[in-house]
């Protein structure tokens, strides 16, 4: 049993293996589906939520690693799509399938939080979009 704080919630993991990745657990064992499975090696970004406040890939980020950590998924930013980064990819009409989208959103918070604004944000996003979005993605970036 692994204690979890997301998205400012406590929850108790019922996970048997202690390398079980997070994003396991966010999805199958919390029901926080909004983090998405993509390449499972740490190089497309669509499982990228906030530990502590730093850009975290799920997908290998052992459930142990994160007890007594803060995480946040795209649920935690805002139920109501009213947080800035949300707002931006709406006005920008960023998303085409969307399903890179909660990661990227989420990796460009991160870069916020380290203290990043507009393009200053770019080099930070190596998150891989299949649709190519990159250009909207870029301009709702830069109204940051």
């Amino acid at each position: 049993m692994y204690t979890l704080n997301v998205n400012g919630v406590t929850y108790q993991a019922n996970v048997t293996d202690a390398e079980t990745p997070l994003l396991w657990v966010l999805r199958d064992v919390l029901g926080l589906t909004g983090t998405k499975y993509g390449c499972g090696i740490e190089v497309c970004g669509a499982c990228t939520v906030l530990i502590d406040g730093q850009v975290e890939h799920s997908c290998v980020f052992d459930v142990s690693s994160a007890v007594g950590k803060k995480i946040v998924t795209i649920e935690g930013l805002s139920a109501t799509n009213s947080h800035p980064v949300q707002k931006a990819w709406i006005q920008c009409q960023v998303p085409q399938c969307g399903y890179c989208q909660s990661g990227m959103i989420m990796a460009t918070e991160g870069a916020r939080r380290a203290g990043h604004h507009g393009n200053e944000i770019l080099p930070e996003l190596k998150n891989v979009c299949v649709c190519g979005t990159y250009e909207r993605i870029r301009r709702a970036v830069k109204t940051l």
